[in-house]
């Protein structure tokens, strides 16, 4: 099954020629057969991020939104703060399970990450750390299998004729 991708890399130094993890993540997207449906780049900026949020989760025909950048530890890091403003669940096994598997690539240096997910108007929303190394072990390690519907026990795709329900 395809999946309708939005992708938003949230930077003050980045630009498109230079967003590595912006484009692993283009990459990862097409070798799984999913369509990028769109991708912006913004800065560090609350409020410019949860516009664009709400834009993407009005949209029908995109289904998963992943975001890059601004999970960290820093004042200028405010991803999850944006994010919490459109969340209508939270997906905490999500960051502990990125976690664990960072702890295997970066150590006890893993603690810094606040990447985490949501659900938001019946779309995933997926918030990932902005290093290249954060973006293969977010995508190689869970969302790889979990935007597969063919992936056992259970994935996310199952789930989405069902995220409106009430």
């Amino acid at each position: 099954m395809k999946i309708n991708i939005a992708l938003l890399t949230v930077t003050d130094t980045r630009t498109f020629d230079n967003d590595k993890s912006g484009a692993l993540l283009v990459d990862r997207i097409k070798e799984a057969n999913h369509n990028l449906f769109d991708r912006k780049i913004c800065k560090d900026d609350k409020e410019d991020i949860v516009v664009i949020l709400k834009d993407w989760i009005k949209k029908d025909e995109i289904d998963v939104i992943i975001t890059t950048g601004g999970t960290g530890l820093t004042g200028r890091d405010i991803t999850p703060e944006a994010i919490e403003q459109i969340a209508d669940k939270h997906i905490p096994g999500f960051g502990e399970i990125f976690r664990n598997i960072s702890l295997k690539t970066v150590g006890t240096s893993a603690i810094q990450s606040r990447a985490c997910a949501v659900l938001a108007n019946g779309k995933y929303v997926f918030a990932l750390p902005g290093s290249s190394g954060g973006v293969r072990d977010a995508w190689d390690g869970i969302l790889k299998f979990q935007l597969d519907i063919n992936h056992k026990p259970c994935n996310f795709v199952e789930l989405f004729p069902r995220l409106k329900e009430k």
